[in-house]
């Protein structure tokens, strides 16, 4: 922050400031502090002026110190740098000491995501974005980020193996597990036959480890239905956890699923097992969300009647 304001600042005396107009009766006018409101007054004049200098660089890291989730502040501070050709690592290394207390502002991940772009290198970003998910696993910025980063810099190779690092820490890491979703599926070399049932043993081995975790039950399905597998092909693994006597209502719900896809693709009736897995759910193990099962048994009734009448 500079140490006095702006319009006592003899460098700023050929600027004129420009107040900010909220009309002749603001209903609710907004405090300002006096030194944001005096470096927004000068902003407002030197974009209006079109000035690019490093004085505005300045006085845009001031604007940052105070509202860093500033939009305008940020975009005009690209268009300053761009025009200056500035030393955009130099940038980024700006952007390195203010990460760690803005990690979840949009704006600074955007400035960044523009930076690197124009530097059309990406060799500091994956330590970069290390670092923040270090601290945060799943930070949404961080993970939206990397899957830029890792699409215009071709850096696929080694991003399985990051997210295996990951889940051994937490296997209940959401965020790793849709990023690997998006790794398998988004590169650019379609994922071989061995390749999908390395990774279907994976995940049921991290749902042996922890069968109440949503995510890999959520994966485990997504990865048949994205390879076109029938779901009927979970069952000896379905069967392996019910010898274990392992209880999970993600264990019946994927039998339900795997019934109703059966009923539908052999014009069948459903299995009762199913309807009596949704009461169960609805009653007992999920009770909380009872009447998403209801609705589930509803609708394997109704199918069971089309199936009738067919």
């Amino acid at each position: 922050m500079s140490e006095m304001l702006y319009c006592e600042n003899p460098e700023w005396k050929d600027v004129t400031p420009i107040p900010q107009d909220d009309g002749p009766n603001p209903l609710v006018p907004i405090a300002y502090a006096k030194e944001y409101a005096d470096a927004m007054d000068y902003f407002r004049a030197v974009t209006r002026a079109n000035e690019k200098s490093q004085r505005v660089l300045t006085l845009i890291q001031d604007i940052i110190d105070m509202n860093p989730a500033h939009y305008t502040v940020w975009n005009y501070r690209q268009q300053v740098l761009f025009a200056l050709n500035a030393d955009l690592d130099k940038e980024l290394d700006y952007i390195d000491e203010i990460a760690a207390d803005q990690a979840k502002n949009y704006q600074v991940w955007h400035h960044r995501q523009v930076i690197v772009d124009r530097l059309n290198k990406g060799d500091r970003e994956l330590p970069f974005i290390n670092s923040i998910l270090e601290e945060d696993s799943k930070n949404y910025h961080g993970w939206s980020y990397r899957q830029w980063v890792v699409k215009r810099f071709d850096l696929w190779e080694s991003e399985l193996a990051y997210t295996d690092d990951l889940l051994v820490f937490d296997v209940r890491n959401n965020s790793a597990w849709n990023y690997r979703y998006y790794i398998l599926f988004n590169n650019p070399k379609t994922p071989s036959e061995e390749a999908t049932a390395s990774e279907i043993k994976f995940t049921e081995k991290q749902i042996v480890l922890a069968p109440n975790n949503s995510s890999s039950w959520a994966y485990l399905k997504a990865l048949h239905e994205k390879t076109n597998k029938p779901l009927n092909l979970i069952e000896p693994f379905l069967k392996q956890l019910v010898d274990k006597h392992v209880e999970s209502p993600f264990l019946l719900s994927m039998y339900i699923d795997i019934y109703e896809q059966n009923a539908k693709q052999q014009n069948t009736a459903v299995d009762p097992a199913a309807l009596d897995m949704c009461k169960v759910l609805a009653e007992k193990m999920d009770a909380i969300r009872e009447k998403y099962w209801n609705y589930r048994l509803q609708s394997l009734q109704k199918l069971n009647v089309t199936t009738t009448v067919h």
